[in-house]
């Protein structure tokens, strides 16, 4: 739902829409940006605001990076989607890398129970088959080592 713009364009206009958009989700500095900007802030405001957030530390990247990487992980979303994700927002390939180590995933495990989820417990048939579940699997995001040892036979019975 699109919002009319705030009737005034001053700091503490942008202050408040801010936190009202960080009450609702954690946001990256360059989403928050785009958002602040989109509602006709000019650029030098969001710029204050964005900076006062971030030292009073109601807006963290590491804090936003953590619960987005989590929040994927759940959805059953593998690591090269998620790193892929996060560059689409903004956030450096450093912190990226430390929050997916952070996250402490079996990311075989979230592979196999991806797989069985979506296609049952039985292994794949025939290549047709096989090829179909690997295409869904690197959409999700898992490499190739993943996915190869999610379709084996023996790798889903636990």
């Amino acid at each position: 739902m699109r919002r009319s713009k705030p009737e005034a364009l001053d700091e503490p206009a942008c202050t408040q829409v801010a936190l009202a958009l960080l009450a609702r989700r954690e946001h990256g500095r360059r989403e928050l940006t785009r958002k602040l900007d989109a509602r006709g802030f000019p650029a030098e405001v969001v710029a204050a605001v964005v900076a006062a957030l971030e030292s009073s530390g109601a807006l963290a990247e590491a804090r936003f990076t953590e619960t987005f990487v989590r929040s994927r992980v759940g959805k059953g979303r593998g690591p090269q989607r998620i790193r892929s994700e996060l560059a689409q927002r903004g956030v450096a390939d450093a912190d990226v890398a430390t929050a997916l180590g952070d996250a402490d995933v079996d990311w075989l495990a979230t592979a196999r129970a991806v797989r069985r989820k979506r296609f049952g417990a039985d292994p794949p048939s025939d290549f047709r088959e096989r090829a179909r579940q690997a295409r869904f699997l690197e959409y999700r995001g898992f490499s190739r080592d993943q996915i190869r040892a999610a379709l084996e036979l023996d790798g889903d019975s636990d």
